[in-house]
């Protein structure tokens, strides 16, 4: 009866963010705390972090990404350096680059010509890699309306923001909770981790992802949290990411 009354829940999915070689060790203590839980993370792939790691001259870690994808870990795009040209304009851009993010929202700071350019060159890296990816997160979730158009071309179907996911071939949207926690400043750390308290009894009632960054890993406190979202959630967990959307 347990498995039965448990199938009325909104599914939880959990995603590991920022996944490049610039965080490899971060990447597998991640893995662990989601294995210990049943969980299967989808892997959020950048292709150049920051301009500096690009994953195509890391083969090693490519090949652990393949074998994770063969295991049954969605993977990702995510962007494509996670970072966004030095120069703000307006005031949305400010929120998008100082508030939202730490100058990662990089998809937030293109015109739509350079973003499909990227899109279409971190498509073509993972499929010189052996890497399948079958949605787009980007960065600090700042995405463009417009860009779902451009995914659905791409035919991939699976993308999310702050407040909603989305298929974006079918043009299906449903909002979703996040938990995740920010690890910039002290004070984020303490109030990304209170609202994540308050938030955690809404799972179950509406789709629930959980977003693992690095700094969630590096950061004792933030790991016992993060740690604590899992074992919640734990049995609700679904490895499709478009299972949020059903």
């Amino acid at each position: 009866m347990r498995n039965v009354a448990f199938l009325r829940k909104a599914p939880t999915h959990v995603s590991i963010h920022d996944v490049s070689p610039a965080a490899a060790v971060e990447l597998e203590e991640a893995l662990a705390a989601c294995d210990d839980v049943g969980a299967k993370p989808a892997l959020l792939v950048v292709p150049n972090f920051h301009g500096k790691w690009p994953l195509d001259r890391y083969p090693a870690f490519a090949s652990r990404l393949r074998e994770l994808q063969e295991k049954g870990h969605e993977i990702h795009l995510h962007g494509f350096y996670h970072q966004a040209p030095d120069e703000i304009r307006g005031a949305r851009a400010y929120f998008a680059q100082r508030v939202a993010s730490a100058g990662e929202a990089e998809f937030a700071a293109l015109e739509r010509d350079e973003a499909e350019r990227r899109l279409d060159e971190g498509l073509a890296m993972f499929g010189a890699l052996g890497l399948r990816p079958s949605g787009f997160v980007a960065p600090a979730w700042q995405m463009p309306r417009w860009l779902l158009a451009s995914l659905a071309a791409r035919g991939l179907r699976y993308a999310e923001d702050h407040l909603r996911v989305y298929n974006p071939v079918t043009r299906e949207a449903r909002a979703s909770l996040v938990l995740n926690f920010a690890s910039r400043t002290r004070s984020r750390v303490w109030s990304s981790a209170a609202f994540v308290r308050v938030a955690l009894p809404m799972r179950g009632v509406l789709p629930t992802r959980v977003a693992i960054h690095p700094g969630d890993v590096r950061h004792a406190m933030l790991s016992r949290e993060m740690r604590r979202v899992l074992r919640a959630a734990r049995g609700t967990f679904t490895a499709v990411s478009n299972d949020l959307l059903a």
